[in-house]
């Protein structure tokens, strides 16, 4: 049960930092709209979500104060923190063998990527493509497809990458010779990553799921056997 908002998340997070509580709390709900809010297990949710930040002061650090360097380099390192986080709760999915990320690029705008890119990592026949190691471009196309917001299909360029290489699949919206073993192999690496550019603009975001398996149906079948 993993989809925030109200997902089954609880993220606890401290620093030594001294920083004022309105601030800390400002930019924390935008760092969390881009790395815990866009990752999803299985789409359900429950009543317990939560990210929870505590900064003691103990550092005795010049109070961080917004445009400074100092700010930027902490919200830098809480972003990178959230995301690490973020992905290891994706990836840690009842039944994963494998975390996938979903980028998408060109987008006309941030949020149509956020919308765009959150639709396919939750597809669930695209998690199982991910999990049988099948290049199916077809099921990331139709979730792309069901986002709820206009691109054009024509002008998709879809990639996969993993740590076993990078290939492309669909360019201008048309299937692409590729070598299904050489798919097979990215497919099958623990973290898979699809990329998607809809030539349309500077937006750009980024989703974490996992795949579908066997083991999710195993796990939650027997929830209270």
């Amino acid at each position: 049960m993993i989809h925030p908002n109200m997902g089954t998340m609880l993220s606890f997070i401290t620093s030594d930092a001294a920083i004022d509580q309105k601030l800390l709390q400002q930019f924390l709900s935008e760092i969390v709209e881009d790395t815990f809010n866009m990752i999803s297990v299985d789409g359900d949710t429950s009543t317990n979500d939560t990210v929870l930040f505590l900064a003691n002061g103990l550092a005795q650090n010049a109070s961080i104060c917004p445009g400074t360097e100092e700010y930027k380099a902490f919200a830098a390192a809480v972003h990178t923190v959230n995301e690490q986080l973020a992905k290891a709760i994706a990836g840690d999915g009842e039944g994963a063998t494998a975390l996938l990320e979903v980028e998408v690029v060109g987008a006309a705008d941030k949020e149509q990527a956020k919308k765009i890119s959150k639709s396919v990592v939750c597809s669930n026949l695209t998690k199982t493509a991910v999990a049988g190691h099948d290049a199916n471009w077809g099921r990331i196309l139709c979730a792309m497809g069901y986002a709820g917001v206009s691109f054009v299909p024509e002008q998709v360029d879809l990639f996969l990458e993993s740590a076993a290489g990078t290939i492309q699949i669909l360019s201008d919206g048309v299937a692409l010779p590729y070598s299904e073993e050489k798919a097979t192999e990215i497919l099958s690496e623990e973290k898979v990553k699809i990329l998607a550019d809809l030539k349309l603009g500077d937006g750009k975001a980024t989703a974490w799921g996992c795949d579908l398996t066997h083991g999710y149906i195993d796990i939650n079948a027997d929830y209270r056997s």
